[in-house]
């Protein structure tokens, strides 16, 4: 039986970043991992390869709608199979390099499933192997759609895992739901030819975003050829060997419609995993929502076993899971970290991108608070007019009295990297001014953020 200070179970970007935090701070470590890779969900059938796939297809729609503007004279022909090697190839150096990590940090890795079958004590396998404290990061799995009859079988009807590694590029889609991983993978193969349609239940994509970033989001989305079916109940999804009927109701009127698919994908949001733990017997403490109940350092209701990332509650974000994993392992160590939840971004990784921090509109409006607004659109913004890359804007918000920056939300090129110059900014208690004044490179798509900070005093520059 080997014994630890600590053992994680789950090797996800919470997980794994836990483990080296904790072997930094000198604690004896081991990361329980059933796959036959390190990375969870995250490196292997979630961020990294969507990322790859998105990456992939923004290029073809370049060379498809802006090369020969500027000179560059290609016929451009897709090879699936290629671009799924591409993607495969991406997630095999992610995962590896995680790999490397932990025996450059001295990690055990417990290959296998793990359990708890008591408090201090982890089974993998027919192991059982010791911790003075044990942490959960075994993430989540995506969920059905509530309500409709479906099965899922990763072919026809499949979940993001399926939508990236479809057999060939199917001719139509329908995606139900339009939130972050349905309107990224919809994107996906719209540029690739696939005719989507995003079926969702609400009356607008992207429920909780800035409603006004949502409906330019959507009209973006439109043009580039995706198709929206918004305040629709699915019912039923029935398949066979190749086609699938998705069946739904219109909530204004109650009527019935269907539509027929090669694939239709489910992206109707993620549910803790927690299957096989033994955290019933443990007596672990859950929420109404089936997330593990935790106190503000982690700890779960029973001695010793904490949890962290997507199966707690919050937001399911991979950089959500690697704070809370820092965090525990410093406390475990004795430190005192903080995260701070009112500074968690948002990035949608579509083309053009959407970023966001902090309050919406609809919130501060919702909270009484007296706030203004800078906006400045990238059409407004030299850098992105070159790169063809001109549609969206920056709106940022700020306390009306003290000027303070509530939030920050960006549609348009590198949204996803810009946004992080307002975290920074507001980590540290700034002021849309403090932004304003600072000075920005020239040409940078950054310029449109100070842009918007000015909008919110005397005006913008360039407006």
């Amino acid at each position: 039986m080997a014994s630890y200070d600590v053992i994680i179970i789950g090797s996800g970007p919470g997980g794994y970043v836990c483990a080296i935090r904790c072997a930094q701070l000198g604690l004896k470590t081991a990361c329980v991992e059933g796959r036959e890779t390190l990375g969870g969900t995250c490196l292997n059938v979630g961020c990294i390869p969507s990322k790859a796939l998105l990456h992939a297809s923004h290029q073809l729609h370049e060379a498809e709608h802006n090369f020969a503007k500027m000179g560059l004279k290609v016929a451009p022909k897709v090879d699936w199979k290629q671009m799924l090697t591409y993607k495969d190839d991406v997630i095999g150096q992610n995962t590896k390099g995680v790999e490397f990590l932990f025996k450059k940090n001295k990690i055990d890795w417990l290959k296998g499933w793990g359990s708890i079958p008591e408090a201090g004590k982890v089974k993998v396998g027919d192991e059982v192997h010791e911790a003075k404290h044990i942490i959960i990061a075994s993430g989540s799995e995506a969920a059905s759609i509530p309500g409709a009859e479906v099965t899922i079988d990763e072919k026809v009807v499949v979940t993001s895992t399926g939508a990236l590694e479809l057999g060939k590029i199917p001719k139509r889609m329908v995606v139900v739901g339009g939130g972050v991983i349905g309107l990224e993978l919809g994107s996906v193969y719209a540029r690739l030819g696939t005719e989507v349609s995003v079926i969702e239940f609400m009356d607008g994509i992207t429920p909780g975003q800035d409603m006004e970033v949502a409906r330019q989001f959507q009209k973006i989305l439109t043009k580039q050829g995706l198709k929206f079916i918004l305040g629709a109940a699915v019912q039923k999804v029935a398949a066979t060997k190749t086609k699938a009927t998705v069946t739904y109701k219109m909530r204004k009127d109650d009527s019935e419609e269907s539509l027929e698919a090669d694939v239709v994908l489910v992206s109707t949001g993620r549910k803790p995993f927690t299957e096989g733990l033994g955290l019933d017997a443990l007596g672990v403490q859950m929420t109404d929502r089936g997330q593990i109940a935790t106190d503000g350092s982690y700890r779960t209701s029973v001695a010793g076993i904490y949890a962290i990332g997507d199966v707690i509650d919050g937001p399911m974000l991979a950089h959500k899971a690697e704070d809370e994993g820092m965090a525990v392992a410093e406390m475990i160590a004795g430190q005192h970290p903080h995260v701070n939840y009112d500074v968690i971004p948002g990035v949608i990784y579509t083309h053009p991108e959407v970023g966001s921090v902090g309050k919406t509109e609809e919130q501060l409006k919702a909270e009484g608070v007296e706030y203004k607004v800078g906006k400045f659109s990238f059409m407004g913004n030299g850098r992105a007019k070159a790169n063809f890359a001109a549609e969206g804007f920056v709106k940022l918000l700020a306390d009306a009295k003290t000027d303070r920056i509530l939030g920050a939300h960006v549609i348009g090129p590198m949204a996803g990297d810009l946004i992080h110059e307002v975290c920074v900014a507001m980590e540290f208690g700034a002021a849309a001014e403090d932004l304003a004044r600072t000075c920005h490179a020239h040409p940078t798509y950054s310029e449109a953020m100070r842009e918007a900070a000015l909008a919110c005093g005397d005006g913008a520059i360039h407006a």
